[in-house]
């Protein structure tokens, strides 16, 4: 990995470590985190809000770019599609994902959501790749 493992560094994803998600692990091209579900994370009908199951595929598919990336490189996401399955009400979710395609500027990633053996979702991620003094806008 080209540049300090994420994972690693606490306050390095704030909005993560406000879901509970922990990255296991992140290197070339792919990553893995989990998150175990607790009350906070539910809907009004008592299911997994569908933005937590987004922000684990988000947040995994951006871990697996970062392990691409050069050490004056930055990622954003771009756009995501995603594809629920099943609802979930308990239990730990583990988000794999991977680099499919590193462009110069766009990189193309998915990521699995599963309970167990079980498939929860799926999504795609198109992101973009900047150099760090550039910025965003």
């Amino acid at each position: 990995m080209s540049q300090s493992d994420p994972q690693k560094h606490e306050g390095h994803n704030p909005f993560g470590e406000l879901l509970g998600l922990h990255f296991t692990s992140i290197e070339d091209g792919h990553s893995r985190c989990s998150l175990e579900i607790r009350e906070g994370h539910f809907n009004p009908y008592g299911v997994v809000h569908g933005g937590v199951i987004y922000s684990l595929a988000d947040t995994g598919m951006g871990g697996a770019l970062y392990s691409r990336l050069k050490g004056d490189e930055r990622c954003s996401t771009v756009e995501i599609k995603i594809v629920y399955f099943r609802p979930v009400t308990s239990g730990t979710l583990t988000c794999d994902s991977e680099v499919i395609r590193r462009g110069r500027r766009l990189a193309f990633t998915e990521s699995e959501i599963r309970r167990g053996d079980r498939l929860i979702a799926k999504a795609t991620g198109t992101f973009s790749i900047f150099k760090a003094d550039g910025g965003l806008g």
